[in-house]
């Protein structure tokens, strides 16, 4: 499965989606499959500003618990309540239903240095 061509990449695996004046951000699926069986997620809450290259939250595993990045500056806006109750959306839905943050972004022009979806398909295929 491609990954979105409305999405940004980073080499640590999140994606950045430009919706409005807000960014959402989650795990790629090539992540979400390395992680195996996503059993929690916690995510900055509500108000809390992040600095680009900063942390937005924890994702944990049956096998690890990996930090989840952000590439842009800016506020969370909203949490994804849905992947805090079911994790396993993470694995089933990355791009979709586990997404794992909203962010007000201060700045997205950072955004246009992430790979695209076929430079990170290419770099990082999904088997």
């Amino acid at each position: 499965m491609p990954s979105p061509a409305n999405c940004r990449f980073t080499d640590s695996h999140e994606w950045f989606r430009v919706e409005g004046e807000d960014v959402v951000a989650g795990i790629t699926q090539f992540a979400a499959n390395e992680l195996t069986d996503v059993t929690f997620v916690q995510m900055k809450s509500v108000g809390t500003v992040v600095t680009a290259g900063g942390s937005l939250g924890e994702v944990e595993s049956v096998k690890t618990t990996s930090d989840v990045y952000s590439a842009v500056g800016g506020t969370v806006v909203a949490v994804n309540d849905l992947v805090t109750k079911d994790p396993s959306l993470v694995n089933s839905d990355p791009f979709g239903k586990g997404w794992l943050v909203r962010l007000r972004a201060s700045d997205t022009a950072s955004l246009a240095a992430l790979m695209d979806a076929n430079t990170y398909d290419a770099k990082h295929p999904v088997s």
